[in-house]
């Protein structure tokens, strides 16, 4: 997921962890922690963290969320942020979820529209649910098992809502043999043969071959249902038909949303939704400091990006409203990475010249720090994924407090052909000024070898049509792009496989925004995939990781961290591993 999956991508597991010791009196001013033992106010300093603030089951108010950044869809199929995949639970279900508990607990799947997990048979091929009697859409009618294999075939439909994860299509169509349903022109219309539905509550899936990890797709959003009459294809994120707790009542792209109760709701088939509030409501708006601003004023109760609170207002948070907090680690990894189709960085020198020149402790600074930013990461694997290693450190990123290594850097550029240095465009998003910093802190440091990099903002809601779009990057000479990534789901493939994959290169939506598209590591994502022991999968993925750095296409910045705000009217409020250390969004609800 990008940042915000980002994104996605999203899943990260055992990352949430209780940072002891942190952010004392006086490191942050002196501000007194407010606990309280009561919903309704500052619940205390990291209270949401492997815990739950303000525990509560009252019913009513209205949930307020505020964010700079809107979704890049709320599809559930083409949506692929990460907050968006936290939210989507309020209008959309899967075959299963994940358990509504704090941090670590919360990987664990659960059945959601199905009575039960898989039954798993053939040799971990085929994979059968059964659905519940009482899930309903938002009009009574039952949700059915052709609707959910219908919302899962719109992913093939990659022309029409591209964006989303495609996870599923790699794993039940890997020929990419079936043209989507928009365009099946088959006389039996069955659709995907890879998903058979031999009555409206059954609901089978047939692997062409095992994968560990495909239980994890199907709690995707991109396997929720979607009511084929309801459907209006690229139009679909507008408004799509519910078959949650809530239903969509208006939606204006970059200004808002405003969700109520869907009365067609069953909450007794729903053993993961609070469905607390009475209403939910979310405000876009361009600034983030003025976002700070009103949070702390208690305009709005959470940032729904949970990017966390900026430089700006964050010496005030800290002093005056440290009971307000949560300072936890996301599982995202922070980081540069060079499009190999963009010149100089087609050779593997030019590329390793910007990794030596770049100051790490810097670039950790212009994110907020140890405490706000993270710590600095030496390589492309976060610590919560089976196989990582924090010591693996290929480019010195931890030696010397994270300095740049101004004499490995020139002689790369030399290696290059460059030995002057050359010039260069670095693209990061508008409305994430803990970006721009980063942007800034690399052109500087680059500066000190002669490369010269221009900082190109572009918007960041349009992010999946421009630096998703290969043609564009090429175009427009993106040679260093500012981004971050979670893992879509706690394994190598559900972090890594969208970044690294050369499988995973597509036109529109695209995340493998380096192009690597090495043999190599491609096999080796399938030799782990294939792995039925979580230990040894590991062991495969701790040697993609290593050929990944090898190949020099990204430059990572932190293991991120954030400082999290949530207000003082905010009940059953705790980070959740499965969403990357956000809150768990469906849990929620307000003091009226």
């Amino acid at each position: 997921m990008t940042t915000h999956r980002m994104s996605k991508r999203r899943l990260a597991a055992g990352t949430a962890v209780v940072l002891a010791a942190m952010l004392t009196a006086t490191a942050c001013g002196g501000g007194a922690e407010k606990p309280v033992d009561k919903a309704g106010a500052a619940a205390g300093f990291n209270a949401g963290i492997g815990k739950i603030a303000n525990a509560s089951d009252k019913k009513g108010g209205e949930l307020k969320f505020v964010g700079t950044q809107d979704a890049d869809s709320w599809d559930p199929q083409r949506g692929y942020y990460g907050f968006m995949w936290d939210f989507s639970r309020y209008y959309a279900r899967q075959l299963v979820s994940f358990k509504a508990a704090p941090g670590e607990q919360s990987t664990e799947l659960v059945p959601d529209l199905a009575t039960a997990k898989a039954e798993i048979s053939d040799g971990g091929t085929t994979y059968k649910y059964t659905l519940k009697d009482n899930v309903t859409w938002e009009d009574g009618t039952p949700v059915t098992a052709q609707e959910v294999k219908y919302g899962i075939e719109r992913t093939w439909a990659q022309d029409v809502i591209s964006g989303g994860p495609v996870y599923l299509m790699q794993v039940l169509d890997p020929k990419s043999e079936y043209p989507g349903p928009y365009k099946d022109t088959a006389p039996d219309k069955l659709g995907l043969k890879a998903i058979e539905t031999p009555d409206a509550k059954t609901i089978v899936f047939k692997l062409p071959k095992p994968n560990g990890d495909f239980e994890q797709m199907l709690a995707m959003p991109a396997a929720s249902p979607v009511k084929q009459d309801k459907d209006t294809a690229a139009k679909y994120g507008l408004k799509p038909f519910s078959n949650g707790p809530y239903k969509i009542d208006s939606y204006e792209p970059n200004k808002g949303m405003k969700l109520s109760r869907n009365e067609k709701y069953k909450p007794e088939s729903d053993t993961i939704r609070k469905a607390l509030p009475d209403s939910i409501s979310v405000t876009f708006m361009a600034n983030a400091d003025d976002m700070d601003k009103r949070l702390m004023n208690g305009e709005f109760d959470l940032d729904i990006n949970a990017t966390g609170i900026g430089q700006a207002a964050r010496a005030t948070a800290l002093r005056d409203h440290k009971g307000n907090l949560d300072n936890g680690q996301t599982g995202f990894i922070r980081y540069a990475v060079f499009p190999q189709t963009v010149a100089p960085f087609d050779n593997v020198d030019c590329r390793k010249a910007v990794i030596y020149a770049a100051d790490k402790k810097s670039l950790q600074t212009a994110r907020g720090g140890p405490q706000a930013g993270g710590d600095i990461a030496p390589n492309m694997l976060p610590l919560g994924i089976k196989g990582a290693d924090g010591a693996y450190d290929p480019y010195g990123a931890l030696k010397d407090d994270g300095k740049a290594n101004i004499a490995k850097a020139k002689e790369h550029l030399a290696a290059c052909g460059k030995p002057g240095g050359f010039k260069t465009t670095i693209a990061v998003r508008n409305n994430k000024p803990v970006e721009v910093a980063t942007a800034v802190s690399l052109q500087n440091a680059l500066q000190q070898v002669g490369i010269e990099a221009q900082v190109d903002q572009f918007d960041g809601a349009q992010t999946s049509g421009i630096i998703g779009s290969p043609k564009v990057v090429k175009e427009k000479g993106y040679g260093i792009i500012i981004m971050g990534w979670g893992a879509d789901f706690p394994t190598g493939q559900g972090f890594s496989q969208p970044l690294v994959d050369g499988r995973f290169i597509l036109q529109s939506g695209n995340n493998n925004f380096s192009e690597l598209n090495d043999p190599a590591i491609n096999k080796l994502f399938d030799d782990a995939i294939a792995e039925t022991d979580p230990a040894k999968a590991g062991d495969i993925y701790k040697q993609m990781n290593q050929k990944v750095s090898e190949s020099a296409v990204y430059l990572p910045f932190v293991f991120d961290k954030t400082i999290t705000w949530r207000s003082d009217r905010l009940t059953n409020a705790y980070t959740s591993d499965a969403y990357n250390g956000r809150y768990d969004y469906a849990s929620l609800g307000v003091v009226k």
